[in-house]
C-alpha cells in the first residue's frame, strides 16, 4: 500500500545513472590515456567512453525533468537546486580564477630572476619579443559585441516568461541561441587565422588555454539554452515553474561576465609593449 507523502522533499526513485556514468567515465579515461600513448585502439576506446557520458547525461536530465513535470520540485527542492547551481557556478569561477593566475604570474613577472627560463621565453617582456598579438578593437570587440547583445536577449526571454508572454521567450531564446553560436563561429575564425600557435611559446598556451575554455563554456551554455527552446516550444516553462530556464539564464551570465574579464584583461591589457600588434 502506497504511503502519503507528508513532507516538502523529493526521495528519488532508484536510477541506474549514477552506475552507468561512472563506468562511462572510467572507459572514457582509459581511452584518453591510450590514445595519448598512442595506441591503434585508444580513438575507438575514447569514443565509446564519450557516447557514454553523453547518453547518460541525457538520460539523467531528462529523469529530473520529468521529475519536475510531475510535482515533485516542491519549493523547497528548488531552493535546494539553486543552491547546488549556485555552488556549480562558483566551482567554474575558480576554475577562471586558476587560468586567470596563470597569465597573470608570468605577464606581471616575466623576467622573475626566479624563473631563468621564463626570461628565455619571453625576453623579460610581456607580450614575449617577437609575439604579434590580436588587435582588440577588431574581430574581439566584435565577439564582445555579440556576447553582450546575447546577454539582453535572454534577460528579455526571462522577462517574457513571467510575463506569461511565451512568444516573447521563444524569440529571446532563438536569437540567443543564434548569437551563442555566431560567436563561437567568430572565435574559431579568429583561432584559424591567429599569428600564433598553441606550443613553442607561454603566450600561445595562456591565450589559447583561458579564451578556450570560456569558448566551451559558450558551447555549453548555447546548448543548454537550445534545450530551454525545445522546452519552451513544448509548453514545459510556465511563470511559476521554470527552473532550467532560470538556471540556463544564470550560467549564461556567468559566461558574459568572464569573458568580460578574459577581453579586458588578455586582449586589451595584453596588447602591450612587447610584442608585434598586428
Amino acid at each position: 500500500m502506497a504511503q502519503t507523502k507528508n513532507h516538502d522533499y523529493h526521495l528519488v526513485n532508484p536510477s541506474p545513472w549514477p552506475f552507468v556514468g561512472s563506468m562511462a567515465a572510467f572507459v572514457l579515461a582509459i581511452g584518453l590515456i591510450t590514445w595519448m600513448h598512442k595506441y591503434s585502439y585508444g580513438p575507438l576506446v575514447f569514443g565509446v567512453g564519450l557516447i557514454g557520458v553523453l547518453y547518460t547525461m541525457l538520460m539523467w536530465w531528462w529523469d529530473v525533468i520529468k521529475e519536475a513535470s510531475e510535482g515533485d520540485h516542491t519549493p523547497v527542492v528548488q531552493l535546494h537546486h539553486r543552491y547546488g547551481m549556485m555552488l556549480f557556478i562558483a566551482s567554474e569561477v575558480m576554475f577562471f580564477v586558476a587560468w586567470f593566475w596563470a597569465y597573470f604570474d608570468v605577464a606581471l613577472f616575466p623576467g622573475e630572476s626566479a624563473e631563468v627560463a621564463r626570461t628565455a621565453l619571453t625576453g623579460g617582456v610581456w607580450p614575449p619579443k617577437g609575439i604579434e598579438t590580436l588587435d582588440p578593437w577588431h574581430l574581439p570587440l566584435l565577439n564582445t559585441l555579440i556576447l553582450l547583445t546575447s546577454g539582453t536577449t535572454v534577460t528579455w526571454a526571462h522577462h517574457a516568461l513571467l510575463e506569461g508572454d511565451q512568444k516573447g521567450l521563444r524569440n529571446g531564446l532563438i536569437l540567443t541561441v543564434v548569437l551563442g553560436v555566431i560567436f563561437t563561429l567568430c572565435q574559431a575564425y579568429e583561432y584559424a587565422h591567429a599569428p600564433f600557435s598553441f606550443s613553442g611559446h607561454i603566450y600561445g598556451s595562456t591565450f589559447f588555454m583561458a579564451t578556450g575554455f570560456h569558448g566551451f563554456h559558450v558551447i555549453v551554455g548555447t546548448i543548454f539554452l537550445a534545450v530551454c527552446l525545445l522546452r519552451a516550444n513544448l509548453g514545459q516553462f510556465t511563470q511559476r515553474h521554470h527552473l532550467g530556464f532560470e538556471f540556463a539564464a544564470w550560467y549564461w551570465h556567468f559566461v558574459d561576465v568572464v569573458w568580460l574579464f578574459l577581453f579586458a584583461c588578455i586582449y586589451i591589457w595584453g596588447y602591450g609593449p612587447g610584442g608585434v600588434h598586428g
